[in-house]
């Protein structure tokens, strides 16, 4: 799998990705998402959520924060993208933490069928039905790598989905094939977007390969994790707020040719 010609399409097709997102990041993932090459649409009125999502490349939706409005807006979008055969990405930050938002979530997945579903241990857990704690929107449990492949191998078949799990390790399957990026630092979890940005650059990587979701969902966590790295490494010592922008720096620096380097991954 050579991931530089899925980063190389999306500078060269520059998607419109349009996110129903999460207004705590929405400036975040609008950055990443130009920064790694696509355009990015935030829309999230219910009277117009279906014809952006029916003139864009791919969609984007992330409950970080959720209320009713929004979830009607995310379905009458997400069947607009489906109808059209568009990638859907599906972030479900916190899910777990209440009961309102594992109904929100199960809402949405059962409504619309979600190309890539992204987020940390615990939300895939809880939105795949294992009773887990999260702490507010962070992740409240963690899984050692041997319990959490065949958990998202397993949720994987059961959706139809690419599963992503961030983490130490992230985990990228199909339920048959299964792919593992070991770029990034711990520092990146200690940001407000990381997470969120993960999500835009899959839905930039899909929205200009959607043919190969699994190959655009990895490739986009390796961009993701190298960039965060290589901010570490030159602006850590100017704490997080450098850090931060970094990262938007890092994507934006980003060839096909430098990811295929960068990149730690392994097929399994």
């Amino acid at each position: 799998m050579q991931l530089s010609e899925y980063l190389d399409n999306v500078r060269r097709k520059n998607p419109l990705v349009h996110h129903i997102t999460n207004y705590v990041t929405v400036n975040d993932c609008a950055n990443a998402c130009l920064a790694i090459g696509a355009s990015p649409v935030m829309a999230d009125a219910i009277d117009e959520a279906g014809s952006m999502a029916s003139i864009s490349s791919a969609l984007v939706l992330n409950i970080g924060t959720l209320n009713v409005n929004k979830v009607e807006s995310m379905m009458v979008a997400g069947r607009s993208a489906n109808a059209g055969h568009k990638p859907v990405v599906f972030d479900p930050v916190g899910c777990g933490a209440t009961p309102f938002r594992n109904r929100m979530a199960d809402e949405i997945m059962n409504n619309v069928s979600m190309t890539v579903v992204r987020g940390n241990m615990s939300e895939i857990a809880s939105l795949g039905g294992q009773n887990v704690f999260t702490k507010g929107v962070d992740a409240g449990e963690t899984a050692d790598i041997k319990t959490a492949i065949p958990m998202a191998a397993s949720l994987a078949e059961k959706w139809h989905s690419i599963v992503v799990i961030s983490g130490e390790t992230d985990i990228i399957t199909d339920g048959k094939k299964t792919v593992l990026i070991h770029n990034g630092c711990p520092e990146m979890s200690l940001i407000t977007g990381s997470g969120c940005m993960c999500t835009t650059v899959i839905g930039a990587f899909c929205g200009a390969n959607p043919e190969h979701p699994l190959e655009s969902a990895a490739a986009a966590m390796g961009a993701m994790g190298l960039a965060g790295e290589r901010a570490w490494k030159d602006w850590g010592k100017e704490e997080f707020g450098h850090f931060h922008m970094a990262i938007i720096d890092e994507l934006g620096k980003m060839t096909g040719k430098s990811l295929e380097q960068g990149v730690r991954y392994e097929e399994c």
